[in-house]
C-alpha cells in the first residue's frame, strides 16, 4: 500500500506508519537533551528501495582523521548552520555534501524529537526522508567521508547481524554488523529505535556482547556509547 504525500508523491504505507510513530517517539533517558546548552545538529535517515531486497538506509563511514566520531558509521548529517533555518535543510545539505544525493529527490516525511549526544555535546534532530528517485552515491570529501553505503533494512533486522558492544568505560549498547560495517554508538541506538518503530525488530541475542575493536578506538580519547 502507498499513500500520497502533500506534493503528490507516493510514499509507501510502511513509511507513512513509521513516520507517524517516529514523530511521537518517547526519548530514552540517556538521549534526553539538557535544559540548555548543546550544539544543534541534524541527521538524515534516508530510506530507498531497490525493488529486490526491500527498503534500505543510507549510511556513511567517517574518516579516521576527524576529531569528532572518527571512523564511525553514521547517518549523513552535521551541525545546523544559521543559513539552514532548521534541521530539515541542514540534514539535506549535509547529506548532499557527504554522499552526493540530490536533495530534490528526497521527500521528508517526519522530523523526530531532538536527541542528545553528551560525549560531543550535540543536540541532534533526526529527519526521515523517502528517496523517491535514488541515484548514485559517493563520498563528497574523502578527508571527511571514507565510504557511502546503502544497507538493506532486512540485513539490519537480521538477528545474526545484531550484538551488544561493550565500551571502555564499562557501558554497553546495541550494535550491528551489516554492509561490511560495525555500526555502534549513537547511530546504532537510533537504528535500534527505527527498527522497533517500523515493526522490523526481531528477537535477537542481547547476551552476545563483544568489546569495541581497538581499530575503532580513536587514539587518545575515551569512547562511550553516546
Amino acid at each position: 500500500m502507498t499513500v500520497e504525500s502533500g506534493n503528490g508523491l507516493a510514499v509507501p504505507g510502511w513509511l507513512a506508519r513509521l513516520a507517524g510513530a517516529a514523530a511521537q517517539m518517547p526519548v530514552p533517558p540517556p538521549l534526553r537533551p539538557p535544559g540548555e546548552g548543546g550544539r544543534p545538529a541534524a541527521v538524515l535517515i534516508l530510506f530507498g528501495d531497490t525493488g529486490e531486497t526491500g527498503p534500505d538506509l543510507l549510511l556513511v563511514r567517517r574518516s579516521q582523521a576527524l576529531r569528532q566520531h572518527p571512523g564511525q558509521p553514521a547517518f549523513p548529517g552535521g551541525a545546523i548552520d544559521a543559513a539552514d533555518g532548521g534541521p530539515i535543510r541542514a540534514a539535506l545539505r549535509e547529506a548532499a555534501e557527504e554522499t552526493g544525493i540530490d536533495p530534490s529527490a528526497v521527500h521528508v516525511v517526519a522530523v523526530m524529537p531532538e536527541l542528545y549526544i553528551w560525549r560531543s555535546d550535540y543536540r541532534v534532530t533526526p529527519v526521515i526522508g523517502w528517496w523517491h528517485t535514488p541515484g548514485p552515491v559517493a563520498p563528497g570529501d574523502l578527508a571527511e567521508i571514507e565510504s557511502v553505503s546503502r544497507i538493506p533494512v532486512a540485513d539490519l533486522a537480521d538477528p545474526a547481524n545484531r550484538l551488544m558492544i561493550e565500551y571502555p568505560d564499562g557501558r554497553s549498547g546495541p550494535a550491528f554488523q551489516a554492509g561490511g560495517l560495525l555500526i555502534w554508538g549513537f547511530t546504532a541506538l537510533l537504528l535500534d529505535r527505527v527498527l522497533a518503530l517500523g515493526g522490523w525488530e526481531r528477537s535477537w541475542d542481547v547476551t552476545r556482547v563483544t568489546q569495541l575493536p581497538a581499530s575503532d578506538l580513536p587514539a587518545g580519547r575515551p569512547v562511550t556509547g553516546g
